[in-house]
């Protein structure tokens, strides 16, 4: 009888045992539901983005191509080229004012050195590196980032003689543009264009100091000693600006015709925020507080491009109030990341206050003359603003009323790199070399052109006139793109569509870095 009630009292025991374990493992089952649900709703933080992790091939591939643009559009000569039909280019650039500005990019299909789009190259492709240098390293795209982003920057440091003199051009659009050759036989002049106290512009002063700034950023650790560099002349232009205030395009008129530009308040406000990230002074910082309604245009959302940086200042400075919640004076930011959570939700498809500027298959389009120029920017800033939300474990966006997740925001990016990369009513990849189907008469001189021909100025028209594809392919090369109505004609006489520009290769380096592995944020750039 003892040992019966022994072994009943044992079996009671582990039936009360499993009881409980049930009810623990529900309970953990209940809870990790309901997290889950939380963060699917945008009222919890899920996990942090980590460090990157499987790649997207596709992604992957399209940054190596953007990058290998920028080899294709140096001047000077060159350095372990990797371009079989590249050569030396622009030796004797600036030898008229005793200085060497053979370094530099071609902005275009011509071979033109606009200081203005060259610096927001530089800018551009300095902030892609500094948020998303561990996935281009992930790939091998690192160092070849740095390298174009170095031979830009050596260049400014040569155009800036002094504190109040900037060369702000090279060449002559009206003895350029007539000539059909490739850079390494052209024979006409190459004057140059200067901006100084007397003659100021300070919206290139300003973008040329946000582009030495931001890239004495990405060399801080690196090389200390060009990064400081960097950062005594972009101080130095940044003042230059300010101090000597004056649009470019209003005292030098013959630019007006190629990059104009809308106003200069951006770019104090873009180059302040460089500063502000590069040197951590809080006078930077107070003065976008202190200009923001002059210049900011809160509660406007605006376009991402080289004449407009407003956008990108927004978001910019979005980040310090993501992950520097105590900093000193930050109060005066929140009407910046107000701007920017407006221009995020004119983004996002289904938000009350979404762009209708889009086409049928999607794609966000503004103007018919270098279109997917807005379409790259909105989708680089989108992944940005994306990363910074999750990386600040905030999962929800509010537009109008109506919620949004942070998610989304990079569903919108890829949604933009999809389509740029193929998936669209063509079927066409609007990056050259990417995919079956790409354009293959792209305005472009030096890709028109054989290597081994002789050309003088006019009778490299034979090639620009020819009926053949392009003896060289422009690899990476991303083209102006289509029309709204979603058409696209491929032809070297389509300066609208077909013609490639630095500066949408940088934007389109950002956006496919942000895309090639596990998104993530780094919560200092220093």
């Amino acid at each position: 009888m003892g040992e019966e009630k022994s072994k009943s009292r044992g079996w009671c025991g582990w039936f009360i045992a499993l009881i409980v374990l049930a009810a623990v493992i529900l309970a953990v089952v209940y809870m990790v539901k309901s997290k889950m649900k939380k963060s699917d709703d945008g009222d919890g933080a899920g996990p942090v983005p980590g460090p990157p992790g499987a790649i997207d091939k596709k992604y992957a591939d399209a940054l190596k191509l953007s990058l290998q643009f920028f080899d294709i559009q140096k001047s000077g000569k060159l350095v372990n080229n990797k371009i079989s039909w590249r050569g030396d280019s622009g030796l004797k650039d600036g030898s008229e004012a005793d200085l060497d500005l053979s370094k530099g990019l071609y902005d275009a299909g011509d071979h033109i050195k606009f200081g203005f789009p060259m610096a927001f190259t530089a800018t551009v492709l300095s902030w892609s590196i500094l948020e998303y240098g561990d996935q281009m390293d992930v790939v091998n795209q690192l160092d070849p980032a740095k390298e174009s982003l170095r031979w830009t920057t050596d260049y400014f440091i040569k155009a800036h003689p002094s504190d109040n003199v900037l060369y702000i051009q090279v060449g002559d659009p009206k003895v350029d543009h007539p000539c059909w050759e490739r850079p390494e036989t052209m024979k006409g002049k190459r004057p140059l264009i200067k901006i100084d106290a007397d003659t100021p512009g300070t919206e290139v002063a300003a973008e040329t100091a946000a582009a030495m700034a931001s890239a004495s950023l990405v060399f801080k650790d690196s090389d200390p000693q060009y990064s400081a560099t960097l950062l005594k002349h972009a101080k130095q232009l940044f003042d230059f600006a300010d101090t000597k205030r004056g649009s470019y395009s209003v005292n030098i008129p013959e630019v007006q015709d190629y990059y104009n530009s809308t106003g200069y308040g951006d770019e104090l406000l873009w180059a302040a925020s460089w500063l502000y990230h590069a040197t951590e002074d809080k006078t930077y910082l107070d003065y976008v507080t202190k200009h923001g309604n002059e210049f900011a245009s809160f509660g406007n959302p605006t376009w991402f491009s080289w004449d407009n940086k407003l956008a990108g200042t927004q978001v910019l400075l979005s980040r310090l109030l993501f992950f520097k919640k105590d900093l000193s004076g930050s109060k005066g930011l929140g009407s910046y990341r107000d701007t920017a959570k407006a221009v995020m939700c004119g983004l996002l498809p289904k938000s009350p206050t979404a762009t209708t500027s889009r086409s049928n298959g999607g794609l966000v389009l503004v103007s018919e003359w270098n279109a997917l120029q807005q379409s790259v920017s909105a989708a680089f800033l989108a992944s940005l603003f994306s990363d910074y939300m999750l990386t600040s474990r905030l999962h929800k966006i509010s537009c109008n009323g109506k919620i949004f997740k942070a998610t989304e925001l990079r569903d919108f990016a890829k949604s933009q790199a999809d389509y740029i990369l193929g998936k669209n009513a063509m079927g066409m990849s609007f990056v050259v070399g990417y995919g079956d189907k790409y354009p293959e008469y792209i305005h472009h001189r030096g890709a028109s052109i054989p290597e081994d021909a002789t050309t003088g100025c006019l009778d490299g028209f034979e090639y620009f006139n020819s009926t053949k594809p392009n003896p060289n392919i422009a690899y990476g090369a991303l083209v102006g793109g289509p029309f709204l109505n979603e058409t696209f004609r491929d032809a070297r006489d389509n300066v609208r569509q077909n013609e490639p520009t630095t500066y949408n290769n940088a934007l389109l380096v950002g956006l496919m870095s942000s895309l090639v592995t596990t998104s993530s944020a780094l919560q200092s750039l220093k």
